[in-house]
């Protein structure tokens, strides 16, 4: 099973002005989540953002509010460590919409149950969530089981997230991935939505890529 840019959508988790010094490899972390989200712009993927407590550990650092500002992003403000807690799940999801019911007929007991309310049906979107941020083990982990626990696809993008400590960091991704998220990196992100070189945004992708090597 291979991404689908058609499906997804991107969520940076937390990368804040004041916890950012003490994550480990925190540059590295600030340029794969600035790429992805101009892979992202590239590839006509949507791009959320979340905040933990902005109040006390700042917005998030300027590359990384501004390349999700630059797609037309929004950014979730939140207290609980788990973003769907605070309402990122609705962002996420259209909302349900309901049939209408139409005019009663009948009795209502011998209507078949289908018939006797409104049906309820969810609104097409993306139900795969590309998810990277800090700290891994806490904020990023519980908001990427929370999206797990609602349904959604679930790919975590290693070399776009860190914690304190790279044992915290290695902790939660052996969890997610028994949990049943995908594993992935930058470049498979990138390649995968891509799927072919002669996808008419390949030369563009490749470039954000390539920047990653110098």
């Amino acid at each position: 099973m291979l991404l689908d840019a058609d499906d997804s959508q991107l969520v940076l988790v937390d990368y804040q002005a004041r916890l950012m010094p003490a994550i480990f490899e925190n540059e590295l972390i600030v340029a794969n989540a600035v790429r992805l989200a101009r892979i992202a712009q590239v590839m006509q993927v949507p791009v959320w953002g979340t905040a933990q407590n902005p109040d006390g550990l700042g917005p998030n650092v300027a590359a990384v509010q501004t390349a999700i500002e630059a797609v037309g992003g929004k950014i979730l403000s939140k207290m609980h460590f788990n973003g769907v807690a605070d309402g990122l799940g609705e962002w996420l999801r259209p909302p349900v919409r309901k049939a209408p019911a139409g005019p009663p007929r009948g009795n209502a007991r011998s209507l078949p149950k289908h018939l006797q309310k409104p049906v309820e049906e969810e609104g097409e979107g993306r139900a795969t969530i590309v998810i990277a941020g800090c700290e891994a083990h806490v904020c990023l982990m519980q908001t990427a089981l929370g999206l797990l626990e609602e349904e959604f696809d679930v790919w975590v993008v290693t070399d776009a997230c860190s914690s304190r400590t790279e044992r915290n960091r290695d902790a939660a991704f052996d969890r997610l991935a028994g949990a049943g998220a995908e594993l992935v990196t930058t470049e498979m992100v990138a390649f995968e939505w891509l799927r072919t070189a002669e996808h008419p945004a390949f030369r563009e992708v490749l470039g954000l890529i390539k920047q990653g090597d110098t």
